[in-house]
């Protein structure tokens, strides 16, 4: 099991990041803990942190900028346009203007010059797909940002966005009991395409044999889920997140996990 992945050809990065998406803005005292849980997230040696521009409004990306900037060297930042969220309904918006209105406005809120990975929250049935892919092929070739992802795709759809733009990486579903995106997964191991497993832990990864395996090692079943993914497959990038510190140094213990063959067997064959 490797613990590195090269990130669109060129950006090294630990295969177990962070997502932001739980960390809240507000209020105040929330904020400050939020800023912590991210700063300590680095300590402990995440270099790839996921936000969007959907969450809080954008406030996340600028929590993480207030918490993290000046960024170290090696700190990889993805961020997502192309939804919407009005509190309890998400909304798909990928019209190429709004695409290229949000990776500018991630910039600000961020302090960056370029954005490292800026993903398509969703593709929008409404707006022809190539103007999306395009929109993001503009943005690349103006120096916007380096690579470009999706979130949420088919194997159909990631080939015709490859015939207009690169694809660093693919943002799917996916966990020791969802494995519904199999096939997409293959695809991106044949490309050299991240696939960052958002939800990596649910309730249902807990299975019976994520639970006996852990009391082998002494270790939890939610280590156990997260390990199972990073020994699946060289490309996967899961990015659990947590606005606990506790929960964080958990998470990130499961990269020191290392599961044999048997193991592997009893988790994949016991999970679907």
């Amino acid at each position: 099991m490797t613990d590195t992945f090269l990130l669109g050809g060129d950006l090294p990065v630990r295969r177990l990041g962070f997502g932001a998406l739980r960390l809240p803005g507000r209020p105040t005292a929330a904020r400050a803990h939020s800023a912590a849980v991210a700063r300590r997230a680095v300590e402990l040696g995440v270099t790839l942190i996921d936000t969007a521009d959907s969450y809080d409004l954008g406030d996340n990306e600028t929590l993480l900028a207030e918490a993290l900037h000046p960024y170290p060297e090696r700190l990889v930042l993805a961020t997502k346009a192309g939804r919407i969220n009005l509190g309890s309904h998400w909304y798909d918006c990928g019209r190429p203007e709004y695409l290229r209105q949000q990776a500018r406005l991630s910039l600000r809120r961020l302090r960056l010059d370029r954005i490292d990975l800026f993903q398509l929250h969703r593709i929008d049935a409404t707006v022809p797909a190539d103007d999306q892919f395009g929109a993001l092929r503009q943005l690349r070739d103006e120096g916007v940002v380096r690579h470009v992802g999706l979130s949420e795709v088919s194997v159909a759809q990631l080939d015709a966005a490859r015939r207009i733009v690169p694809i660093a990486a693919v943002q799917n579903r996916y966990n020791l009991s969802d494995r519904r995106h199999d096939d997409v997964l293959a695809y991106c191991e044949r490309h050299g395409i991240a696939f960052l497993p958002w939800l990596p832990v649910a309730p249902a990864t807990i299975t019976p044999a994520a639970r006996t395996i852990a009391q082998r090692y002494g270790a939890t079943a939610v280590q156990v889920a997260l390990a199972w993914l990073l020994h699946h497959s060289p490309v996967l990038l899961p990015i659990p997140g947590t606005a606990s510190l506790d929960h964080l140094a958990e998470n990130l213990a499961a990269a020191r996990l290392r599961l044999s063959t048997a193991d592997l067997a009893e988790l994949t064959g016991g999970a679907g």
